[in-house]
């Protein structure tokens, strides 16, 4: 089958569009006909953790499709069925954190960027009817991430105040939409203008520069909930917006993994820092059914073909992006 396969070099340099082989599932497995997938900014990391060493892969966390074979003892889909990808593996419940042994689609194992992939039956969930191939495509992995963030770490309600640094990714654009879909006052912050300006037209309240000073930009006003994803270039600045007794949740580090901060000004505030990562099976579902109630949709940036996974790579490396880069394979 033709894929986006990963080997021999690190980084954008290991990446080709080729053939590998095609497996046929085993008992308990599904083999998938992907119609389309989604680039996230894990598959940038990816391209840094497989080693040339190891084995090709296909990498991609995200996609969807049709259901091509089943393999013994599998109940709960059948051939034709049309489902999307839930990228956890091994995470069934709910739990303050994921169990021993938790991965994501697209490594260790084989990915989306390809005509076929295969998965556990429990890995796949039916696609809305009112999201197009290209959305269903796109959505779960962002969208999962940004459920998790929100409600179960965050425990957003309605009327707080939420906090979004660095608008523009995928996660965010999904933040900005649940959070305003659950009743909550949302507010971004970006470098861009133009973002700025998309972003106040899925529903953010506010938009600022992130360049700025954000007390000022904000007029002093205080977040109940900061959702993190830059890292060190915003942490201590979403901390001084942050309320006495507010709560940080940080999903990633994008512009840096270590922070230094003033624990004795965190602590008398009663600040709340909480990681996030993923989420369950149980999750998943919750965030479709949330999706479906609201109607809402990815926000589509620009959909390539997978022999055109260079432009997609750089596209998403260079921060162009507002909303979700996908791909069409079928």
């Amino acid at each position: 089958m033709k894929a986006v396969i990963h080997a021999e070099k690190t980084g954008l340099a290991g990446l080709t569009y080729g053939d590998i082989v095609e497996m046929e599932p085993k008992a308990g497995e599904i083999k998938i006909k992907l119609k389309t997938a989604g680039l996230n900014h894990r598959d940038l990391f990816v391209l840094e953790r497989h080693k040339p060493t190891d084995p090709p892969l296909v990498i991609g966390s995200d996609g969807a499709g049709i259901v091509e074979a089943v393999g013994e003892g599998v109940t709960r889909v059948q051939v034709g069925d049309e489902v999307m990808i839930n990228p956890g593996l091994g995470w069934k419940e709910k739990s303050d954190a994921p169990p021993a042994g938790f991965e994501i689609v697209g490594l260790p194992f084989h990915g989306t960027f390809g005509e076929y992939i295969l998965l556990p039956e429990d890995n796949v969930e039916r696609k809305p009817e009112y999201l197009s191939w290209e959305e269903a495509g796109v959505l779960s992995l962002a969208a999962l991430t940004a459920y998790r963030a929100l409600f179960s770490r965050g425990k957003v309600q309605p009327g707080m105040k939420v906090f979004i640094p660095g608008v523009g990714s995928g996660v965010a654009t999904f933040l900005v939409q649940f959070a305003k879909a659950v009743g909550a006052e949302v507010y971004v912050s970006s470098r861009s203008k133009e973002k700025c300006e998309k972003a106040l037209g899925i529903g953010a309240y506010k938009a600022i520069d992130s360049n700025e000073d954000w007390n000022a930009a904000l007029d002093g006003v205080k977040m109940d909930l900061v959702i993190e994803s830059v890292g060190a270039a915003t942490f201590n600045k979403s901390l001084e917006i942050l309320r006495t007794g507010g709560t940080i949740v940080t999903f990633g580090a994008s512009a840096g993994d270590e922070v230094k901060i003033n624990l004795r000004t965190f602590f008398y505030a009663q600040q709340n820092l909480l990681g996030s990562t993923l989420g369950s099976a149980e999750e998943y579902k919750e965030m479709l059914e949330f999706v479906e109630e609201h109607k809402i949709r990815p926000i589509m940036d620009k959909v390539f073909t997978l022999d055109q996974y260079k432009q997609a790579f750089t596209r998403m490396d260079q921060a162009d992006q507002f909303g979700k880069i996908g791909f069409s394979i079928s």
